[in-house]
């Protein structure tokens, strides 16, 4: 589960992606910049944007020169007022020792044996949202299954009840919403939008980690509350983030899974398992990861790739560029779902490499399993694809189903 950085700050794609074909495509501008000039300043958006994959795993683990910590970053959008809830400190946005402290409690619960454990559960989860749309000859995938999904998936681990999930979905979406253009209102409207969505989310959970205190649940609300190792904002913060990166990227994930099966027409042999099923998801993270960028900030002078960068500086590092970079991958422009070995960057490198990478691959492999079983026919509508603002995924997938008999 990584979270969006987009979720933590008002920001603007790149002028050359900003378009509906940019947004959903913007390979053809990764390879260009990656190209002629790998790493490149941007003046409108005052950031160093970074493109090949060496330079972007470079950046990831050098944490003498880089760091997580966006309140370095001189950027008004990310100021407060005395109304506003601070930035919240979480595993995302701190270095080592103080990320190891704030992740440590509960890496155990996100390894692969504690992941295989709660399978199980995540399956009878699928089972059950299969069978709501047992009828239904035609559904849209996103609403009907990747976004209910990953959400009663990290509902049901934190503790809190699954019939909150559209109160959850309106506050993710608030929290990496883009704005529809570059005017200071629209900036101003979705950061007040973005603050409202992290102070109602900072109260809800405040609520439940108090209510929890000396309680014996094994739900990570509980967990969270009755750890030493942080403060109560710090508990609010890592509900707020598990709560976002646990269900958004997700659901980007399952989406653009059914899409790229879909374009290259490979749905069936996925099916009969004809094509492993779990290599063609890892083939997806590569080819359209839900995560397409992170963001660092210089804390010393660095050189990278010919470019000088100073301290204080915004560095965006492209993890889609990355995952298509020709030095790293044959035939990187082509979805192959044999692909091994499958050196993607989706859930990034080094100390901050995604803590729900296990519970993603175990979400995405049990969906797309059990989906493919369902249903002997399943046909997604690529005719009027929408993107999502602020993450790389669909705003909706149109589906034609028939169940198997």
């Amino acid at each position: 589960m990584q979270s969006p950085d987009s979720a933590v700050g008002v920001s603007q794609p790149p002028e050359a992606i900003r378009s509906r074909e940019g947004q959903l495509s913007p390979f053809e501008w990764y390879a260009e910049m990656r190209r002629e000039v790998p790493v490149h300043f941007d003046e409108q958006r005052e950031t160093w944007d970074v493109f090949r994959h060496e330079d972007v795993n470079l950046v990831l683990k050098d944490h003498d020169a880089f760091t997580a910590n966006r309140s370095l970053e001189n950027d008004e959008s990310s100021s407060t007022t005395e109304d506003d809830m601070p930035m919240l400190k979480t595993m995302i946005t701190t270095d080592s020792p103080e990320h190891n402290r704030l992740r440590g409690f509960v890496d155990e619960r996100f390894q692969p044996g504690a992941i295989r454990d709660y399978q199980p559960q995540v399956e009878e989860t699928m089972e059950g949202l299969l069978d709501d749309l047992e009828c239904e000859e035609q559904f849209d995938f996103v609403d009907e299954v990747a976004i209910p999904f990953p959400i009663i998936v990290i509902a049901e681990l934190l503790g809190i009840p699954a019939e909150r999930r559209n109160q959850f979905k309106e506050w993710s979406d608030a929290l990496v919403a883009r704005p529809e253009d570059d005017t200071q209102e629209e900036m101003q409207r979705v950061q007040q939008e973005q603050q409202q969505a992290q102070r109602e989310m900072g109260r809800y959970f405040a609520k439940l980690l108090e209510e929890r205190e000396r309680g014996d649940g094994d739900d990570l609300i509980t967990l969270a509350a009755n750890t030493e190792e942080l403060s109560r904002g710090e508990q609010i913060g890592f509900c707020i983030l598990l709560l976002l990166a646990g269900n958004i990227t997700t659901t980007n994930l399952l989406t653009n899974a059914i899409w790229s099966f879909e374009e290259r027409g490979l749905t069936d042999a996925i099916r009969t398992g004809d094509i492993d099923h779990k290599q063609a998801i890892e083939e997806v993270l590569r080819y359209r990861s839900p995560i397409q960028s992170l963001k660092r900030i210089a804390i010393e002078d660095v050189e990278l790739n010919g470019q000088q960068i100073q301290a204080g500086d915004v560095v965006t590092l492209w993890l889609g560029a990355a995952n298509r970079d020709p030095e790293t991958f044959d035939a990187p422009e082509e979805f192959r779902p044999e692909r091994h070995p499958n050196r993607h960057t989706a859930f990034g490198t080094g100390v901050h490499f995604c803590l729900g990478a296990h519970l993603a691959r175990m979400e995405a492999d049990v969906a797309l399993k059990q989906l493919l079983e369902r249903f002997e026919q399943l046909d997604a509508d690529l005719s009027n694809l929408q993107p999502l603002s602020g993450l790389y995924g669909l705003e909706s997938l149109p589906c034609e189903a028939s169940r198997s008999t």
